[in-house]
């Protein structure tokens, strides 16, 4: 079968990673599978995610943390992505591209056309074939969080920014991102995930 890249994309508490590893579960077989995650994927990914993350809030500028994200990355893209798509992998990643336009863009406001410019350039033009927005109100989403991390806690203003951002990216690139209402149980939400991606891939899930 030939390679498909899968990104899942969403605000905080969208289940993304659930979701991932559910859609990997059911797609294995009949496809091979690689299973990943931004930021990270990659030991060095991961180091930098640890920056990314667990820094002390207000601590890392808003354009450091967009050179962070995007040299995560690129060393993701470059040592995981590509290698698995080029030995016809099927790779499901939970984020990418689109977290980085709607956080650092939509949300702290840094130029969008100048990110995405910045985002070609660390995936060498890599887009993914299917995009799941996982869309949830932003408050539902953060209650359902245990522990927060750097960027959960930044200001309620700032994740509904990110959701809007993420919405218009949606419909901006409809052949590409599609909604999931992510409100409802997540069996049903899985159910909604297999279905679209069987009906891209032509296959019964």
């Amino acid at each position: 079968m030939p390679s498909y890249f899968i990104t899942l994309e969403g605000p905080e508490g969208s289940g993304k990673s659930t979701q991932a590893r559910l859609l990997a579960e059911a797609l294995d077989p009949p496809r091979r599978i690689k299973l990943t995650r931004e930021p990270g994927g990659d030991p060095i990914s991961e180091e930098i995610r640890k920056i990314l993350l667990k820094s002390p809030d207000h601590s890392v500028a808003d354009r450091a943390e967009l050179f962070l994200y995007l040299a995560a990355r690129a060393q993701h893209t470059e040592r995981v992505i590509r290698p698995s798509l080029e030995a016809g992998l099927t790779v499901v990643c939970a984020r990418y591209i689109d977290s980085t336009v709607a956080y650092q863009g939509y949300g702290s406001g840094l130029d969008l056309e100048l990110i995405h410019r910045m985002n070609a350039f660390a995936t060498g033009g890599l887009v993914p074939d299917l995009t799941l927005l996982l869309d949830i109100d932003v408050e539902t989403g953060l209650r359902r969080q245990n522990q927060w991390n750097r960027m959960e806690r930044k200001a309620i203003e700032y994740h509904q920014r990110v959701r809007r951002g993420f919405l218009e990216e949606a419909r901006l690139n409809p052949d590409r991102i599609v909604v999931i209402n992510t409100s409802q149980d997540a069996d049903v939400v899985h159910r909604a995930i297999l279905a679209c991606v069987g009906e891209r891939l032509g296959i019964s899930i």
